[in-house]
């Protein structure tokens, strides 16, 4: 059966930088083709990327991941119904209570604000309550959110306590149902789990790999010191010393969207009456805009790393997805002038068309390059040269011609 599946494979260097650090402070590496490597999660590269979509799709595609649902949900029924503003406690219970029932997860306040509050209160000091929180991160979409608060809203208008509201079977169906409909973007990208009612979990449709460097790494590290503004000048000495782990690389980055996965998670068509595929196509140029622009923040103010990809490769495929991180086994060594993006690319241009050929994976395959400057000539001819604008222009159509039969 013929798929439509993205592959996204990016060269990008850092210069000095710390993006993604372990529990010790020090850049995250891993071990590959027998030499150390720099390495950055996918996690934090899912995170930036779901960052990223706020400057790049309305507030309504997205969703919200917290513990903290029960406000975020009780706000939004106040706002449907502002007769209810002066009855916050009211509001917070009732909303607590949709998402117990909703997601079957365990919503309570935390024992440790419960406790403050009541030494507060010991103490004579009135406060609100602390607002009840769910026991681990729930994943919801904007939609999500505002059909509960229209179903506790009819709760809270009913005159009934919420555990007795939802003792009614069709409403507790109800709840579970627009918990598992108009999925957002990221949640369809990215994919949901939900421990305690598993028949509401989403399968990520996007796969993102750890980047590694295509080099061989050594982490160094900066001393620093810090001088007290107001010392006087006799008091010589710094106010503060320290010291901060990085290193430089450059970095393979790889990623996949299955687009039929992507087409049944976000559900068919919208409500304006625009083409079915019109969902999967934001959602797609979404996806390449935020991931191949965008760069996870750790201690970004310390080194101020903000680079660009140095080239980006995009392969729209009708079979599986495939990562070229194979080309890079045999760590790419600087030569001549040095640097390594020149080898990188070269290395890749060699790589890929082997693979494909061997494998079949070139048939009916569409291919694109973005790439800057002289040093990723070697990649002019995987594909058409665009620039990013008209790549994620172009994917976008291509999609959506993909699936316009489906």
């Amino acid at each position: 059966m013929s798929r439509t599946i993205l592959d996204v494979h990016i060269l990008q260097t850092v210069p000095p930088s710390n993006l993604n650090r372990d529990d010790t402070g020090s850049p995250k590496s891993a071990v590959y083709g027998g030499v150390r490597r720099s390495r950055v999660s996918s996690q934090a590269w899912k995170r930036a990327t779901r960052t990223a979509f706020r400057n790049l799709l309305d507030p309504g595609e997205l969703g919200v991941r917290t513990r903290k649902v029960a406000e975020a949900l009780a706000e939004r029924i106040i706002a449907q119904d502002e007769t209810l503003s002066d009855q916050r406690e009211k509001v917070l219970a009732f909303a607590a209570e949709t998402v117990v029932v909703a997601t079957g997860t365990k919503v309570e306040a935390p024992k440790r604000k419960s406790n403050a509050a009541k030494e507060a209160a010991k103490n004579g000091e009135e406060g609100p309550e602390p607002a009840p929180e769910s026991s681990y991160l729930l994943f919801l979409s904007a939609r999500q959110l505002d059909a509960l608060a229209g179903l506790a809203v009819e709760g809270l208008r009913s005159g009934e306590q919420a555990k007795e509201f939802f003792k009614n079977k069709e409403r507790k169906a109800r709840a579970k149902a627009l918990a598992n409909s108009s999925h957002s973007v990221d949640i369809a990208l990215f994919g949901r789990m939900v421990a305690d009612t598993t028949d509401i979990n989403v399968d990520a449709a996007a796969q993102v790999a750890h980047a590694i460097g295509v080099h061989a790494v050594e982490t160094e590290s900066d001393y620093f010191t810090a001088v007290d503004d107001r010392n006087a000048s006799d008091e010589s000495g710094a106010g503060m010393i320290g010291t901060v782990d990085f290193n430089s690389s450059t970095l393979y980055r790889y990623a996949a969207v299955d687009v039929d996965r992507l087409y049944d998670n976000l559900g068919a068509g919208s409500k304006d009456g625009s083409p079915a595929t019109e969902p999967v196509r934001r959602a797609v140029e979404a996806f390449l805009e935020g991931f191949i622009t965008s760069l996870p923040t750790g201690k970004i103010n310390t080194f101020g790393n903000h680079t660009l990809p140095d080239a980006v490769v995009v392969k729209l495929r009708t079979s599986r997805p495939i990562s070229f991180a194979g080309a890079f086994e045999a760590p790419v060594v600087a030569k001549g002038t040095g640097g390594h993006v020149e080898e990188a690319c070269a290395a890749l241009a060699s790589y890929v068309p082997g693979v494909e050929s061997a494998y079949g994976a070139e048939k009916d395959t569409s291919t694109w390059v973005v790439r800057v400057g002289s040093a990723t000539d070697a990649l002019a001819g995987l594909g058409t040269e665009v620039t990013l604008a008209q790549l994620v222009e172009s994917v976008g159509a291509a999609v959506g011609d993909r699936l316009g039969g489906v």
